[in-house]
């Protein structure tokens, strides 16, 4: 096979921005994002424009680095930071839980109720 087709993404939280390359074979995870001039889909979806080597990515959800080497329909995903923390935001929900009144709380099945 002598060139490999490529998705880049990028996704912020209102939009994704999407570029199908065509690379030559043995190209790395770099050559794609240099190819498809990431600083442009970085700036459309309003998040901080950075060289490539800034960047952290992945291919179909695996961190990798960027001289990966690509396969033949691999998806290079580019990863932004978190808007917020995820054990932080678990604690919020169960707080707010653990406040409401106790009638207004769900109640759990057992396995004696559930015959």
């Amino acid at each position: 096979m002598t060139e490999l087709t490529v998705t880049v993404i990028i996704a912020s939280q209102s939009q994704v921005w999407r570029a199908q390359l065509t690379l030559p074979a043995a190209s790395s995870v770099r050559d794609a994002l240099r190819q498809a001039d990431v600083g442009i889909g970085l700036a459309q979806c309003g998040l901080p424009v950075q060289e490539p080597e800034a960047l952290r990515v992945g291919v179909f959800g695996q961190r990798c680095e960027l001289d990966q080497l690509l396969r033949d329909q691999d998806r290079v995903e580019i990863y932004r930071d978190l808007v917020f923390d995820p054990m932080e935001s678990r604690r919020r929900r169960y707080a707010h839980k653990m406040a409401a009144p106790k009638a207004a709380r769900p109640r759990r099945k057992t396995a004696a109720a559930a015959r």
